[in-house]
């Protein structure tokens, strides 16, 4: 029986996989076709991504996918991080590489961007908070410099976007990575006018911009001798990853809080329309857009950043140890010797983690972790002690409360850290898909070519398809008491 099968390209700001999907005994079975590394590249002019270099890529996963699966690939879909774009001419041509978004070309644009419009009326347009990262900051400051790329551009593309064009030969811009870029209308998800004309942007750039499930057409004729076929349908993907992994989360309209847990952390909520007043902006809540016209009302939390930061101190050192070693560590040294803020400007760029985190609690007054599962018990219950500020806030925000935490992404194999977010935030936490970045994707294209009905069918799938983990909350008295020791650290 010819089987449908599903391509999903994840590509994230270190690396990339092309995934292969195909639905066997009722259930998704996913399997890696193809990695590489997506390092990105300095020269004196800035940080750069080798844009070139992940299509090349891209086209070796699907030529490897079409020797395994032929006639049987049904469709192919993308997502990558945010932000990120290129600029086009006239005539379909790329000006330049796309730089990486902790280019160091934005240092001083956020206080020129809100000389000519708040932050506050920003946010009121776009439900995005000001962010280094952010489109708009980086457009802005190509404008102030008088780039020549801006002025000879006719499009502007995101990472996807422009992957997309060149499998397909079609100009879109994706609606839920655009709406990362801070120049989107949050309430109606087409280009925000005021913002756009506030920063002297030119407006011809921003195009047609499509909703994730947009069958954008088949790969270009061309690639055939390159990749062996050519009939094969693009959808497009819930193109930010951060959307993806939301869209294969299996969330209900009843509990639609959710986690997307790895090297960052992401919590929110899933809503039908965003929450763009003073205090979401105060708490550096953002509206990003989702699938089927939803709101993902998000904030940003330091992840296991610093712990992988710490295993790549020490292996350095010589001190190497698995992440199953150190996580036994972990467990056996003594809770709540001391806490961090995993989001503290300290601990955001790479470099000693250890070291640092020492510092901190020396800083604070706090005992000083002497072993590494001291240190990494402290980085733990810290991280999981964030998530209860952000879920407060969260309760606050939105009105209403929870009964559990949906959490998915690579980060849930940290079972310390989900049963600590469970303990910290009094709730249950429901741990899976590991993988649901291409889970998301994945049913995207499904929904597109119709082999199922709703978003609802897709994550009911996604439910039946793969194992699923659940914490409840343990020494609920000890936690509420670390929860109000930390606040005083961090100053809540």
């Amino acid at each position: 029986m010819k089987k449908n099968v599903r391509i999903a390209i994840d590509l994230g700001a270190s690396s990339g996989r092309v995934i292969s999907s195909f639905l066997e005994n009722g259930k998704i079975q996913l399997s890696e076709i193809h990695r590489f590394d997506n390092p990105a590249i300095e020269i004196p002019s800035g940080l750069y991504w080798n844009i070139f270099g992940l299509y090349h890529e891209i086209l070796t996963g699907i030529k490897k996918a079409v020797d395994n699966y032929g006639e049987e690939i049904a469709s192919i879909g993308i997502d990558t991080w945010g932000c990120d774009f290129g600029l086009f001419d006239g005539q379909g041509e790329i000006i330049g590489t796309p730089h990486q978004y902790r280019d160091p070309r934005i240092e001083g644009i956020e206080e020129k961007m809100h000389a000519l419009m708040p932050e506050e009326e920003i946010f009121s347009h776009t439900g995005i908070k000001t962010n280094f990262y952010n489109s708009a900051l980086h457009l802005l400051s190509l404008r102030l410099k008088n780039s020549a790329a801006l002025s000879q551009a006719g499009a502007i593309l995101f990472i996807p976007d422009i992957l997309a064009y060149w499998l397909t030969g079609v100009k879109s811009v994706e609606k839920t990575n655009a709406s990362t870029s801070q120049l989107l209308n949050a309430e109606t998800g087409d280009w925000s006018e005021e913002v756009i004309e506030a920063l002297g942007l030119p407006r011809d750039i921003f195009g047609k911009i499509v909703p994730p499930g947009t069958v954008l057409g088949e790969l270009r004729s061309e690639l055939k001798d390159i990749i062996g076929r050519c009939d094969i349908p693009f959808v497009v993907a819930p193109c930010h990853d951060t959307a993806s992994a939301v869209a294969g989360i299996p969330l209900t309209e009843a509990e639609p809080l959710w986690l997307s847990s790895g090297t960052w952390s992401i919590m929110g909520v899933e809503k039908k329309s965003p929450i763009r007043g003073e205090e979401a902006l105060s708490y550096g809540f953002c509206n990003e857009l989702g699938i089927d016209n939803t709101v993902r009302f998000l904030k940003n939390i330091g992840g296991l950043w610093i712990i992988q930061e710490c295993k790549r101190h020490w292996d350095r050192k010589g001190e190497v140890h698995s992440y199953a070693e150190l996580a036994k560590l972990s467990a056996d040294a003594k809770p709540f010797l001391a806490f961090i803020d995993p989001d503290d400007a300290t601990f955001s760029s790479p470099g000693d983690m250890p070291t640092r985190i020492c510092d901190y609690c020396k800083k604070t007054g706090q005992a000083v972790p002497e072993t590494i599962g001291q240190v990494l018990r402290v980085a733990t219950d810290s991280l999981a002690l964030k998530y209860r500020v952000v879920y407060e806030r969260m309760i606050k925000l939105t009105g209403r409360n929870y009964s559990r935490l949906n959490a998915g992404g690579g980060g849930i194999q940290n079972e310390a850290l989900c049963q600590a977010t469970a303990n910290a935030l009094g709730i249950e936490v429901h741990a899976g898909p590991i993988e649901a970045t291409s889970c998301g994707n994945i049913i995207t294209q499904m929904l597109a070519t119709k082999e199922i009905k709703t978003f609802g069918e897709g994550r009911d799938l996604i439910r039946e398809s793969f194992d699923f983990k659940i914490y409840t909350p343990q020494e609920t008295d000890s936690w509420n008491q670390a929860y109000a020791d930390f606040c005083k650290i961090i100053n809540l």
